[in-house]
Parts: C-alpha cells; sequence; structure tokens
C-alpha cells in the first residue's frame, strides 16, 4: 500500500499496526533466511540460464545438490523459483527406442583394484525420471580414490552428455596415457565413439 504511494499513517490505521512498528521493520536488517534465499535465487537462476531455460525445479535441484555441492530440498528450489518467476520447458514424454551398438573387448575383466590414481575409471549413465522429463546423469569415477572425477547432467542421451563427464575428468585429472575407462553394455550409443575423441590417450573397455 505504502509502495502506491498511499500515507504511511493511513496504511497503518487501516491494517491496525503501529507506525514505530513499520518503520522499525522497514529498518531491519536482512534475516539469515532472506540473505540465503537471496543467494541460492542467485545460483537458481545461473543454472537455469546455463541451460537455455530448459531445467525445471527438479532439474536445477540435481545440478545444485549434485553439480555444485549445495545443501537445499527440492521444496525451497521450487518455491524460490515460483517466487522469481522462473519456469523451465516441458519434457518429451514419449520413450525413445536405444539402438544397440557393439562392444570392445573387456580389458578390465572383473578385475577393479588398482594402486594408483587414473589408472582405472569407471563410468555409467543412470536416469531419473522428473516432471518435466527425464534426466540423464553420467558419472566418471576413479576406481583408485573412488571419487568422483567428472559428471554431466543433460536431459537428452546425446553424445555430449558423455563427452562432458569425460571432459571434465580429464580437465580434473589430465590422466597419462594407459588410463582405461569402463562401462557396462547399457550404455548408449556414442559412447565409444565420444570416449576415443575424448582422452584419446586412454583405451576402452566394455564388461
Amino acid at each position: 500500500m505504502a509502495a502506491e504511494g498511499l500515507p504511511i499513517e493511513v496504511c497503518c490505521r487501516i491494517l491496525s499496526v503501529l507506525e514505530s512498528g513499520f518503520y522499525a521493520w522497514r529498518d531491519r536488517p536482512p534475516s539469515a533466511r532472506a540473505l540465503r534465499h537471496a543467494w541460492l535465487t542467485d545460483e537458481i537462476r545461473k543454472v537455469h540460464a546455463a541451460s537455455n531455460g530448459v531445467y525445471g525445479g527438479l532439474r536445477v535441484h540435481a545440478e545444485l545438490t549434485m553439480g555444485r555441492g549445495i545443501a537445499v530440498g527440492h521444496g525451497a528450489v521450487a518455491m524460490l523459483m515460483h517466487r522469481a518467476g522462473i519456469k523451465g520447458l516441458p519434457g518429451n514424454r514419449r520413450r525413445r527406442p536405444i539402438p544397440q551398438t557393439p562392444t570392445v573387448a573387456d580389458l578390465v575383466d572383473r578385475r577393479f583394484a588398482r594402486i594408483a590414481p587414473n589408472q582405472l575409471w569407471v563410468t555409467d549413465i543412470t536416469e531419473h525420471p522428473t516432471r518435466e522429463g527425464k534426466v540423464y546423469c553420467c558419472v566418471v569415477l576413479d576406481a583408485y580414490s573412488q571419487r568422483v572425477v567428472g559428471w554431466s547432467i543433460d536431459s537428452t542421451q546425446a553424445d555430449t552428455l558423455v563427452t562432458n563427464a569425460l571432459g571434465m575428468a580429464i580437465g580434473n585429472r589430465t590422466p597419462s596415457p594407459g588410463t582405461l575407462i569402463h562401462s557396462d553394455h547399457g550404455v548408449q550409443p556414442g559412447f565409444k565413439r565420444s570416449s576415443q575423441h575424448c582422452c584419446s590417450a586412454a583405451s576402452l573397455g566394455d564388461r
């Protein structure tokens, strides 16, 4: 009401509040909760912009928690997106057939133990249904340290899902020639080609 130009005293009389209480509220510094919500909203805008406006609440939440390590609930993300007027695009709910691709020789032979970092990376892609559509997450794990060295999240199973994860792993670790990259038979089309292109110094094995 006051923001619309009405006198403060009139607004306070209509709402049955003291003028001193209004001025105390107006001059009060932002609470820690308000500051965190402002910061989270800024992070949400960054994630949403990076997805070219595609990500909805669940995908933004996955990127914040899995990608950026921010502890926040999905309900809070949905609330802040609603307040800021941030919306994702509806996903394609039709089931896409996954063509079969040939696999290569198994270079690991179920021997996953390693004595040093970057000798063996294992990778897999998981599918997560959301209200806006499916989200696919590709993770690259160092078998020696059991640590994630690269990851990628996308709404499709395109080659870029794998190349982005491997590119992050290579950028983080800079492996020497001889690193093995191991995946299962469920990996999508283009993985073999993408892995050789992203990490030409590494060999690829499928079990």
